[in-house]
C-alpha cells in the first residue's frame, strides 16, 4: 500500500491537469452551447458534423498535412546530412566543432524568436528581397508571409530550419554508436562509401529515424506559436492548421463546442500517430 501512497500525488495531478480537461473537452464536443450556455444540450455527432462541413476546416487539413509532411521529410534529409558532415572523419576536427555550434543554433531560440527573426528576413523590404533582387532572381518585393501563394511555403521552410536539429543530434548519436567493425569489414570485402552507406549506416540508423519521424510528425501536427507568431493562419486561411483553427473557433467566435469538436479530432490523429509510435517501440526491443 506504501508505494501507492508515494505515487498518489504525481497521479492525482495528472488526473486533474491532464484527464480531466480532456474528458471535459470530449464531453464539450458532444453539447451544444458548451461553457456560455446555462444548460448545453446534449446533440450527439452534430458538432463533428457540422465541422467537416465547413470549407476552412478541410482547408486547415489539407494545410496541416502538406506542413507536416514536408516538414519530417526535410527534417529527416537536413539531419541525416549535417550528422554525415560531423561524424566524417574527413572534416577537420576544429571545423566539425565549429559546424557543430552553427547547426545546433536553431534548437536554441524559442518559437516566438525564431517568428521575430524570419519575420524581419522575410519582409518585403528585407534582406532575401534585397539578395534576390540583386541577383536578378527576382524583379519585385515579394510578401513571403503575405501572399496566398507563398506563406504556406516559406512557414514550412521556417519551421524545417527550427527543427532539423533534433534530428542531427539523435542521428549524429546513432552514427557514433554503429561499430567500427562493420565498416572495417566492408572495406576488407571491397565496398566503397556509397555502398556502406546504404548497406551499413542507413539499416543501422532505421529504428531511430523512424521512431524521431513518428514523433516529429504529432508534434508539428499540433504547432501553434510558430504560425501564430508568423501568419496567424492568413492570409484568407492560406496557412490556417488545425491548432489554429481550434483557436480562433473558441476564443475568436466563441464556439467552443465546436472548438472542442475540433480539438477532439486532432486528439484522435495524435493518438493514430502514438499507436504506431509505441508499436514500433515495441517491435524495435
Amino acid at each position: 500500500m506504501r508505494p501507492y501512497l508515494y505515487i498518489a500525488p504525481a497521479i492525482a495531478l495528472f488526473f486533474l491537469l491532464m484527464l480531466f480537461p480532456m474528458a471535459m473537452v470530449f464531453r464539450y464536443s458532444v453539447m451544444d452551447g458548451a461553457i456560455l450556455s446555462p444548460n448545453p444540450t446534449f446533440v450527439g455527432l452534430q458538432n463533428f458534423q457540422q465541422i467537416f462541413a465547413d470549407p476552412v476546416f478541410r482547408l486547415s487539413i489539407g494545410n496541416t498535412l502538406y506542413f507536416t509532411v514536408m516538414s519530417v521529410v526535410f527534417h529527416l534529409i537536413l539531419g541525416l546530412s549535417f550528422a554525415l558532415l560531423l561524424n566524417s572523419r574527413r572534416v577537420n576536427p576544429t571545423l566539425r566543432s565549429i559546424l557543430r555550434v552553427l547547426y545546433i543554433l536553431p534548437w536554441l531560440f524559442t518559437a516566438v524568436i525564431i517568428a521575430i527573426i524570419w519575420r524581419l528576413i522575410l519582409d518585403p523590404n528585407g534582406v532575401v528581397n534585397a539578395i534576390l533582387m540583386t541577383l536578378n532572381v527576382i524583379d519585385f518585393k515579394v510578401e513571403w508571409f503575405s501572399s496566398p501563394d507563398t506563406a504556406i511555403h516559406a512557414l514550412t521552410f521556417v519551421n524545417i530550419w527550427a527543427g532539423y536539429p533534433l534530428y542531427m543530434v539523435t542521428l549524429l548519436a546513432g552514427l557514433q554508436g554503429i561499430p567500427d567493425e562493420l565498416y572495417e569489414a566492408a572495406s576488407i570485402d571491397g565496398a566503397n562509401e556509397a555502398q556502406k552507406l546504404w548497406h551499413i549506416t542507413l539499416p543501422q540508423l532505421v529504428p531511430i529515424m523512424v521512431s524521431i519521424a513518428l514523433l516529429d510528425f504529432i508534434w508539428t501536427m499540433q504547432v501553434f506559436p510558430l504560425v501564430w507568431m508568423t501568419t496567424g493562419g492568413g492570409p484568407i486561411h492560406a496557412t490556417e492548421m488545425m491548432s489554429i483553427y481550434t483557436y480562433k473557433m473558441g476564443f475568436t467566435r466563441f464556439e467552443f463546442s465546436l472548438a472542442s469538436a475540433s480539438a477532439v479530432i486532432i486528439f484522435i490523429l495524435s493518438m493514430s500517430m502514438t499507436y504506431f509510435y509505441i508499436k514500433h517501440q515495441k517491435a524495435s526491443q
